[in-house]
């Protein structure tokens, strides 16, 4: 091998190496997209918890004043119940199935 062919091997790795980098660089653990999800999961959790906490309170005094059944107000709260604990439903029944 040549001077000439070994300098091009090396400039050619060089290269090679140089335009690798920016894929390192912006590489991410995580999808914006999914960052995006995260959060708007948070802020509609921050958001929901006083007014689910007002609606037990208001679904309980109604069905004490004999205004609705007690079965409506039990599948409130069973419905706020299981919006609250959804991320944990998954998280479970991914790992029943093995996802």
């Amino acid at each position: 091998m040549s001077r000439t062919q070994s300098k091009l091997v090396v400039l050619t790795g060089v290269a090679c190496a140089v335009l690798a980098l920016p894929c390192v660089a912006f590489a991410q653990s995580q999808s914006p997209f999914m960052t995006g999800a995260t959060s708007l999961e948070s802020n509609i959790l921050a958001w929901m918890t006083p007014i689910a906490i007002i609606l037990v309170m208001v679904l309980g005094a109604m069905a004490m004043a004999n205004r609705i059944s007690w079965g409506w107000c039990i599948a409130a709260i069973l419905g706020i119940a299981i919006v609250f604990g959804a991320p944990q439903i998954v998280t479970w029944v991914q790992g029943m199935f093995g996802v």
